[in-house]
């Protein structure tokens, strides 16, 4: 007997963590107590679903994020140079300087003013916005979402407009209707205020996608913007195109160094910055309260090793006589909680990222399937639900996941090692 400890302690050594074996082993219970083996396998099922919703979820605002994103970029510039009280005098030079600058792809002109249409008894405010239409292409992508007339239409002299679809809609106006469109800032003369109007024909209308911009955005052509506002030959500012949208900060900072101090340049971050930073808290708070279902699961994993370390009292005092060490204790029951959360991890991740990727394709199935649609287009303009999977995303849940299950088995296997064998054999 007295040789029997000394073997034990050696075993460690003979057979590879004997901890382990004993750790996997004690993942079922005994044939008396299916209980603890259901609350087991409720506890990886939780956390599957947890991680499985947590991604499937970051995944769509991911791609509502980047739908959003692209139809506002769509429409309103990467980068924005402007001058003093929005003028910009030697434009052409500085378009030619900015286009060549690293990063940047493109860069025009536009006339920034407001107005009023009417067109019979209607009428609507709305942005106007003077541009060059073959400049215009580089920088914005209103040219591919004409649902009638094209961009090109725009002629200098010409005073032709084309309009927003929700704008053409208020206004009752189709292509060939004449538009009038009235300036702020009119003459006045002895007969009195006069204010600034002309009538424009409408060549085109499109549809970004974007209520804001649909229903509140008419283009016409630079030099009739120039004369409307009286201008002269000045503009408002040059647009600019990136090539990746996310260094747009960087080339921002770049072209206010390389610029005078008299010109403002700012890029798409910060002329939306309230929109995208509630976006990104959304997200944010989304993952916080998704997190719960994994925390709710993690606690069950407490109840459950409570529940062995109970059930196993007998056996926990054998291992203690025969040389385990209250640490060796420790790591047969976080083995056994670990596995829990780890496979429950591993199954929510493969599910959340098979889910991910293939809900364009199964949401319409449940849509034919129950005649319904979850995003009509009459109401949403977004009418299908996007997704773009992100590693770094999968990555945070996965390790979220993980360290929750790992803390949940810490107080369990810490009282299972504090087990006296006296105590525990006292009884049995």
């Amino acid at each position: 007997m007295v040789i029997l400890p000394t073997l034990w302690s050696n075993a460690p050594r003979m057979i590879r963590p004997f901890e382990l074996l004993i750790g996997l082993r004690y993942m079922r219970a005994r044939r008396r107590n299916h209980f603890i083996s259901f609350i087991s396998m409720t506890s990886m099922m939780g956390i599957a679903l947890g991680v499985m919703a947590l991604i499937t979820v970051l995944s769509v605002m991911n791609g509502f994020q980047k739908t959003l994103q692209a139809r506002i970029l769509g429409v309103i510039s990467d980068i924005t140079i402007t001058g003093p009280e929005r003028h910009l005098a030697a434009w052409p030079g500085l378009t030619a300087f900015v286009a060549h600058q690293p990063g940047v792809v493109a860069a025009a002109p536009y006339v920034r003013g407001e107005g009023l249409l009417v067109h019979g008894r209607y009428s609507s405010g709305a942005i106007i916005r003077g541009v060059l239409p073959r400049a215009e292409r580089h920088v914005s992508t209103i040219a591919t979402h004409m649902v009638a007339g094209r961009l090109d239409a725009l002629k200098a002299g010409r005073f032709g407009i084309v309009l927003g679809r929700y704008l053409a809609w208020r206004l009752g106006a189709t292509l060939g209707s004449h538009v009038l469109v009235i300036a702020p800032g009119g003459m006045v003369t002895p007969a009195g205020f006069l204010p600034r109007l002309r009538s424009f024909r409408v060549v085109g209308i499109f549809n970004v996608g974007m209520y804001e911009y649909d229903a509140g955005l008419a283009l016409i052509d630079l030099r009739d913007a120039q004369a409307l506002y009286r201008l002269g030959t000045d503009v408002s500012g040059v647009r600019v195109k990136v090539a990746h949208i996310e260094r747009a900060p960087r080339i921002r900072r770049a072209l206010t160094a390389k610029l005078p101090d008299a010109y403002t340049v700012e890029d798409w971050s910060q002329e939306h910055a309230n929109f995208f930073h509630a976006l990104k808290t959304e997200k944010v708070v989304m993952f916080v309260i998704l997190l719960l279902i994994v925390a709710v699961a993690a606690f069950n994993i407490v109840a459950t090793l409570v529940m062995v370390v109970t059930d196993k009292r007998a056996d926990i005092a054998i291992l203690r006589t025969l040389g385990a060490s209250p640490r060796s204790i420790l790591v047969i029951f976080l083995v056994q909680g670990v596995l829990i959360g780890l496979i429950g991890t591993l199954v929510g991740v493969g599910l959340g990222v098979a889910l991910s990727l293939n809900i364009t394709t199964i949401v319409p199935f449940i849509e034919k399937v129950f005649h319904t649609q979850f995003l009509s287009p009459s109401v949403y303009y977004i009418s299908q639900l996007p997704s773009q999977l992100r590693m770094a995303d999968v990555l945070h849940v996965a390790v979220a996941s993980f360290g929750m299950s790992f803390l949940a088995t810490l107080y369990p296997a810490w009282q299972a090692a504090r087990t006296e064998p006296a105590e525990a054999l006292r009884y049995e």
